[in-house]
């Protein structure tokens, strides 16, 4: 779907991805991923990467015991894997081209949320040494009775905090997962990164290859700021 009235539409909340739409963190679980498969010595159907995409590693270390023939092993394998990730994305936090300008614009006239399939601490750690944890009123994580994507729990969860209906709040995604939860939520999505299998492309209202073009920029820019608190407290 390719909606282009998205781009006059002002939503009231806008709930950010965060790997791969706000930090370059693929890097971080495609190393990580390999890394682990190495230390276990397990090989995988060709394509793994494109269907881990945006899966909780939990999901993801499943996949990779039960494609190497290890179902039993899928615990270990994903502990290992979420071990090598928070080190790596910790250590080099990379932001996403356009990402840190567009966050600043978007939060002067929507409240803003992030919902990750990562840990909380992960994805805390990660914006804040990237400059961005600041902007986001809640960050929405699986935990508890949360489900990850592409269950809608983590955009439900981070619309409630920004006092939003989903109707109401724009979704920016990268990955099949994320945009199939943000859809179950009720919400419209923005998909960004490479162009997407056709089936992908059919969930969004509207897809960009990069948070850096400029028709973002213009679309943010034009909204109406919210009004600011008076420094009086008034």
């Amino acid at each position: 779907m390719d909606n282009p009235c998205l781009l006059t539409w002002t939503p009231k909340a806008v709930v950010f991805d965060c790997d791969g739409t706000l930090l370059d963190s693929e890097r971080h679980w495609q190393e990580a991923r390999s890394l682990t498969l190495a230390e276990y010595g397990f090989t995988v159907a060709e394509g793994f990467a494109e269907r881990a995409a945006g899966l909780h590693y939990t999901d993801c270390g499943r996949m990779m015991a039960e494609e190497a023939g290890h179902p039993d092993e899928a615990e270990a394998v994903a502990g290992r894997l979420l071990e090598i990730f928070r080190r790596l994305s910790v250590a080099e936090p990379v932001t996403m081209p356009g990402s840190v300008e567009l966050v600043g614009a978007v939060s002067t006239f929507a409240p803003l949320a992030v919902a990750s399939n990562c840990p909380r601490d992960v994805v805390e750690s990660s914006l804040d040494a990237a400059g961005l944890l600041h902007y986001f009123r809640y960050i929405s994580v699986p935990e508890e009775a949360v489900r990850p994507k592409p269950e809608p729990d983590t955009y439900l969860t981070a619309a409630r905090h920004c006092g939003a209906d989903t109707t109401d709040t724009l979704a920016v995604e990268d990955s099949r997962a994320g945009i199939e939860a943000a859809r179950s939520a009720g919400m419209r999505v923005l998909g960004v990164g490479p162009a997407p299998a056709e089936k992908v492309l059919d969930l969004v209202d509207l897809w960009v290859a990069s948070l850096d073009r400029p028709e973002m920029r213009r679309w943010a820019l034009a909204r109406i700021p919210r009004q600011q608190p008076r420094s009086d407290g008034l």
